[in-house]
Parts: structure tokens; sequence; C-alpha cells
């Protein structure tokens, strides 16, 4: 049996129609992953809608409303094999409303590219989507710099540079460190410096991104961490019983684990034991961090457990916070944020309100010094160490422990205004 290869999640990130679709269907192409006839026929539907250069976009854009509309609204996932490694590349929307799905995008990717078009350069989105991926654990950044072909940038090796210093310094404030970003020039749409070396750009000795992904270093799977697995779905397949799927973040499972379910029905915990594990429709007998599986657990009711519920082994169980602590970034709220306010928290696949109850020291997300001036109130781009206590208690880990498991989203009607991750907690005792 040949070495499996090692597994990658890439998550492709940055501001809208700076190419991002475009850079992921013309890699996939190139690469031969899409073949001729697919690729012909996305082409043609591509101009029937007035849509002419959309077809390597519409290769992750799946769904009929986006090809309409040109506009990717949420995550796609594909495989897409290097001689090295294999990745799931998550191709994450890049509008403002859909930021909610590139967050829980990123928070499963281990490396990203950061897509910037030449012409326009950083904007908005470019500058959050750095903020967010470093929040969010990416661990590795590729910055591609697209559209060298575009009029006015025409391929200019001086017009490449002044992007890349401006990203340097967004990067730097954002916590990334910049001797381990790496940049690269390319244009998608006519395929140049992708897949092969580029011949317009003689300027440029370095990668193309092909080579650029398969430098990924591979990420330390959590393998040593305690099982933590939030459910994302529970299904009643007739002939098996109750079968709750969901993504391992963290630890391993095996068949014949003693388990428990939090906060589970009426938040006491449920228990139970893995009576069989399945992946990609196959039994497996153990599953490990980032496989997608489906398990099933005897004496179990629908009743008993829900989504957003978190698995762990009965010796070692999730942690419930009744309070909890932790930063938070501000990104994109309408007015303030002080005590009182009580917004949806995003974590893992739970949804639950949170009431600020003490901002503790607001900081400078720069530096990481403390502000002392007017820190009643959070403004946009502040960031702050803050007391939260959620409206029923909920399943978090500190990001010191468990940093799978301490990200959050802060959504408030339809955006999302801040991001977050647990720094410490006031744990509920379990009966």
């Amino acid at each position: 049996m040949a070495k499996t290869k090692e597994h990658i999640n890439l998550v492709f990130i940055g501001h809208v129609d700076h190419g991002k679709s475009t850079t992921v269907g013309r890699l996939l192409y190139d690469a031969g992953a899409i073949d001729e006839q697919t690729m012909r026929k996305l082409k043609e539907k591509a101009e029937q809608l007035g849509k002419k250069g959309f077809e390597f976009a519409f290769t992750m854009d799946t769904l009929k409303e986006e090809q309409e509309r040109g506009v990717t609204i949420d995550l796609s996932h594909k495989r897409f094999d290097t001689d090295k490694y294999y990745f799931t590349i998550i191709d994450a929307p890049g509008h403002r409303d859909f930021i909610k799905n590139m967050i829980t995008g990123a928070s499963q990717a281990d490396c990203a590219v950061l897509v910037v078009a030449a012409n326009d350069g950083v904007n908005a989105q470019t500058i959050e989507h750095l903020k967010l991926s470093k929040i969010f654990g990416v661990g590795q950044l590729i910055v591609a710099v697209n559209k060298m072909d575009m009029p006015g940038v025409d391929f200019a090796e001086k017009r490449y540079k002044e992007v890349v210093e401006d990203v340097k310094n967004h990067a730097k404030q954002a916590g990334w460190n910049i001797d381990k970003v790496r940049f690269m020039p390319m244009a998608s749409l006519i395929g140049e410096n992708i897949v092969k070396k580029t011949t317009k750009m003689p300027w440029w000795t370095g990668d193309c991104l092909l080579e650029a992904i398969n430098k990924f270093e591979i990420p330390p799977k959590p393998l040593n961490l305690p099982l933590r697995m939030p459910l994302q779905d529970v299904y009643n397949i007739t002939g098996i019983g109750v079968v709750p799927v969901g993504r391992i973040e963290t630890g391993i499972m095996k068949v014949g684990d003693k388990i428990i379910f939090v906060p589970g029905r009426e938040g006491k915990g449920v228990h139970g034991e893995v009576k069989s594990i399945e992946m990609h429709h196959e039994a497996i007998t153990e599953a490990g961090p980032g496989d997608n599986v489906g398990f099933n657990v005897r004496g179990l009711t629908k009743k008993d457990v829900a989504r957003g519920d978190v698995v762990g082994l009965e010796s070692n169980p999730p942690n419930v916070a009744t309070e909890f602590t932790a930063q938070v970034v501000i990104l994109n709220h309408p007015t303030v944020v002080t005590v009182g306010y009580t917004p949806v928290f995003h974590i893992l696949t739970s949804q639950v309100a949170c009431q600020f109850v003490e901002i503790v020291k607001k900081i400078n997300p720069a530096s990481g010094e403390e502000i002392k001036e007017d820190k009643d109130i959070l403004r946009n781009g502040d960031a702050a160490v803050v007391k939260l206590r959620p409206v029923q208690p909920v399943v978090i880990e500190k990001n010191s422990e468990i940093p799978q498991m301490s990200r959050f989203a802060i959504r408030d009607s339809g955006l999302t205004v801040a991001a977050g991750m647990c720094i410490d907690m006031v744990k509920k005792p379990m009966q």
C-alpha cells in the first residue's frame, strides 16, 4: 500500500473581485484536476450568463445563484493533489456579509493564500482577512499579487514591490511574522505563474503558485490533546440508530471509547459508548483531528444531543463555562461596544448569546500595549480583554490549552462585529 499523502487544509482569502475563485479554478485546471470537457461547459455557461472570463471562478462556485451573481456565497471545498500533498481547498468568500463563512473556513485552515489585486492594492477586507486569519490560527501564509496583466500594471516589478510593501505593513500590524510570509506575483485569468514559471515577468525568479503551496509545512496534528469533537448534526438512521456527525478538532476517537456529550440535554452531560465510526461511507476503528465522521452510540436518543454539543472522553470531558475571559477584536460594529451588550457568539458549531460583563483592559492591536484612556467603550479596530457571560453554559477551552476550541466570532444583525479567543474561564461543575 502506497504511503498516503499528508493532508493540508488550504484557504484562499482576500478582497472581493481580487480573483480568489479564478485563481483556484486556474490552478485546478492547469494542474489537470479539471478536464477539458468540464471547462468547456463552464465556459459556455459563463458566456450565456454574460460573464465571459468567469469560467475558472465557476469551478468552485457550484451554487446557481453564485454563478448568476458572480459572487462566492458559501464555502466550497475541493480536493486537489500535488505530487507531495493532498489539499482540501477552501474558497472563502470576500463579501462582508459572507464573512461568517470565511471565519468557519479559516478556523479549519492550516495554511492560507491571500489574493491581492495589483491594480487595486490593499483594501479594507484585505486587512480584515489578514487579522482574522491570524486570530483564527492559520499558521502559514502566501500573499499572491494577482492581476499583474492589468493595463497600468503591465507586469511591472515596481508595482509588485509597492503592493508587497503595503501588505507587509498591514500583516505586521495583524501579528504575522513577516520573515515567514511568502510573496509572489501572478495573473490567474491568463494562467501566468500559476502552474508554470512566468515568461512575462523576467524579473521574477521565485516560485509559481503550485511550487509555493508545495512548500507549505505539514502542521502538527493535535493528537496528544484531549478528544474534542463539536457536533454539526445528529441523524436518526434506520437500522443503526442515532448517528451524531462532526469534525474531530483534537485527539483521537476509537470504537469502544466511553464518551460524554456536553452540555447535552438539560446541561448535565450525556454519557455513551462509541459502537462504530464511519468516514466517507467506510467503517473505521479510529479517527483523528481533521476527520469528518459519523459515529453510533448505543442507548442514545435524538433528543439527548444536538448541534453545538461537544464530545470528549469521560475521563477528560470538555469544559463548560458559566463565564469566560477573552481577547476580542472589534471588526465592524455600527456604533460602539460597552458593558451590557449581548450579541450572538459563534463558537465552533454552537450559537449562544453572551453578555459583556466587564471590559478588563483595552489593548493597542499593533503593539499589544494597554490603552488606559476611555477604556469603557470599544470601537472598530479596538482590541480588548473582556469578561463574558453566556446566557446558557457553553463549551469553550482556553487558548493556552486547546487553541482549536478557543476561538469564536461575534455576530449581530447579519454582520460579524468582532472575533476573539478564550483565555480563561469559570467552569461549570458537572453533576
